[in-house]
């Protein structure tokens, strides 16, 4: 986990080009066996801002347009994963 919040914010990255502080979201909760494994890197706007406008969407409470704007949560899991060079999926 260490290695993916250092990374930045996946989103940021991506549509931005740009690094911003990034928290851990688990994409399958926080207790399941594995489920340290199956995290992304947010920003806190994208993370739990909880905002939905023209600059940006937040994963909380937003899932559904949160995925609609940037791709499904798997897909940015995969995404992280191949650019740091390990896949826990």
């Amino acid at each position: 986990m260490n290695a993916i919040a250092t990374h930045g914010c996946v989103v940021c990255h991506r549509e931005f080009g740009i690094f911003t502080e990034a928290e851990i979201h688990h994409i399958d909760g926080k207790t399941k066996p594995g489920a340290h494994l199956k995290t992304i890197p947010l920003c806190y706007r994208h993370h739990r801002g909880g905002e939905d406008c023209n600059v940006y969407t937040s994963r909380h409470p937003f899932k559904k347009r949160f995925e609609e704007r940037y791709g499904k949560e798997q897909e940015l899991l995969e995404s992280i994963q191949g650019e740091l060079g390990f896949c826990y999926t």
